[in-house]
């Protein structure tokens, strides 16, 4: 068997007494508990007790084991969670119905940031009792019953209903408006969550009764944080495996900032560990990259977003889109969404490649770029990957054109250079007193008076007067240009 991997101390944890009564605690181990006869005791070895581990953690998932249980251990959304901030209100369970009572919130951002641990972590408030509906399953026959027994938990035993709502733009306008009188009324606190924007998805007196607070993805350094916790954790893993150095990376860059998904990789990846064995006596298994990639059927990307990888990534993609080769630009535009590159980063070099390489050759290429970055935006990731390679696919297969970008660099280097200080006068501003004496605007020819709306008339300084800047190419677009822009060079210059 090949030698372990290198572990950090940050991934390092134990394995002792403590960890193995934590595992029998969190998995329901124990002597009542063992009726086959295994002869599993606090001596047997770490293999075989995380061989039980893992076949009884089947019963509950491990992102519902480590959902947290208080505000303090929620990892990011730090911008929501300052003191006095309208969610630490809700959690410390104000008096229903008082002038300081609880508000309803509407959850907005994309999966496994939060949304449903915050929910619960509401209805762990003193006085709370918390209910659950489905956009699937219920209709407004069951809003107004939920209603109903929230007042009377109210009313009659001073409980107050967390009724906690996913994906509420799954919801009928019927059954949002169902949910008016209590929301008004405080009958309950709603916690409606939805990973689409609310403004288009929920009703407008919904929408104003509640507080909107927008979820952001986890950070890299949150779901790092995360994975060391579901280790060492006893209602995680119990320090029943180690996770290395590479694959601990590899399942940060998996999650994408989805909490969840990180948890069930690292879930995954633990039982595949744990099902080939190798933990003698006193070590415990490492959770390797090969058993990260065997468990989500993923390859390691080698991809650093701070080193030469991420440079070296991005140079090839622009330079494929600019070679035309729109196969070799998909697949570097794959290597960036799979290593878990910033989309928006992405899509401004789509921008910059379409200004630069593209032009006017295809003036379209910069519009579907601009539209690409804002819809990728809008939508997030995955989905937006769609967007980002329906915008690369334009711009490979577009005509290039650089004309653009030489002429402005031209341009500049004149003016760099000291050239084209002055401004012919007629072309100067004459609306304040005194122009007029100035000669400013004088012998200024009017372009819309001129056949073709095309005048001939001095603009560039006098030493800049015949420099051509933009030459047009013969590719695409620009090969009608060539023949417009000498036409009018020739009518404005009198040539």
């Amino acid at each position: 068997m090949d030698a372990a991997p290198p572990v950090s101390s940050r991934h390092r944890a134990t394995v002792g007494r403590g960890s193995v009564d934590a595992m029998e605690d969190l998995f329901g181990l124990g002597a009542e508990d063992d009726t086959e006869g295994s002869g599993s005791t606090p001596s047997s070895t770490p293999g075989e007790r995380g061989a039980k581990a893992a076949r009884d953690a089947q019963r509950s998932p491990l992102a519902v084991r480590m959902r947290p249980r208080t505000l303090d251990e929620i990892l990011g959304q730090q911008h929501l969670l300052g003191e006095g901030s309208p969610l630490r209100q809700l959690a410390a369970g104000a008096t229903s119905g008082g002038p300081t009572g609880p508000s309803s919130v509407i959850l907005w951002g994309p999966p496994g940031t939060g949304k449903t641990t915050l929910a619960h972590v509401i209805a762990r408030g003193p006085g709370r009792k918390f209910m659950e509906l489905s956009a699937v399953t219920a209709g407004v026959k069951d809003v107004r019953r939920v209603m109903d027994e929230a007042l009377t938990a109210r009313d009659l035993h001073r409980t107050t209903t967390v009724l906690f709502l996913d994906e509420i733009h799954r919801f009928t306008k019927a059954q949002q408006d169902a949910l008016l009188p209590g929301v008004e009324n405080r009958w309950v606190v709603l916690v409606a969550a939805t990973t689409e924007n609310p403004s288009f998805s929920v009703v407008s007196p919904l929408l104003s009764r509640s507080l909107l607070l927008t979820l952001k993805p986890l950070t890299d350094t949150d779901i790092e944080r995360l994975l060391e916790r579901a280790v060492t954790d006893p209602r995680g893993l119990g320090s029943a495996v180690v996770l290395a150095d590479d694959a601990a990376d590899h399942l940060v860059r998996l999650a994408g900032g989805d909490a969840r998904r990180a948890l069930t990789a690292l879930e995954a990846a633990a039982a595949v560990a744990l099902g080939q064995g190798g933990a003698g006596e006193e070590a415990p298994v490492v959770v390797t990259l090969a058993h990260t990639e065997k468990a989500v059927d993923a390859h390691a990307v080698r991809y650093d977003r701070a080193g030469d990888m991420h440079y070296d990534v991005v140079s090839a993609f622009i330079k494929s889109i600019r070679g035309s080769d729109v196969d070799a630009a998909l697949h570097y535009l794959a290597r960036m969404v799979e290593a878990g590159e910033d989309p928006r980063f992405i899509a401004r070099r789509i921008i910059i490649s379409a200004a630069e390489d593209i032009g006017m050759a295809d003036p379209t290429a910069l519009q579907t770029a601009v539209a690409a970055a804002q819809a990728v935006q809008l939508i997030g990731m995955p989905e937006g990957r769609i967007v980002l390679a329906e915008a690369v696919v334009h711009l490979a297969t577009a005509p290039k054109s650089n004309a653009a970008y030489k002429g402005i660099n031209a341009a500049i280097a004149d003016v760099r250079a000291g050239l084209g200080t002055s401004i012919p006068a007629p072309l100067r501003d004459a609306h304040y007193a005194g122009a007029e004496r100035l000669g400013h605007g004088k012998g200024y020819m009017y372009a819309h008076d001129a056949p073709h709306s095309v005048a001939r008339q001095q603009y560039p300084p006098d030493d800049l007067v015949g420099k051509d800047y933009y030459e047009p190419t013969a590719n695409g677009a620009e090969r009608d240009l060539q023949t417009r822009v000498e036409r009018l060079r020739g009518i404005v210059r009198g040539t």
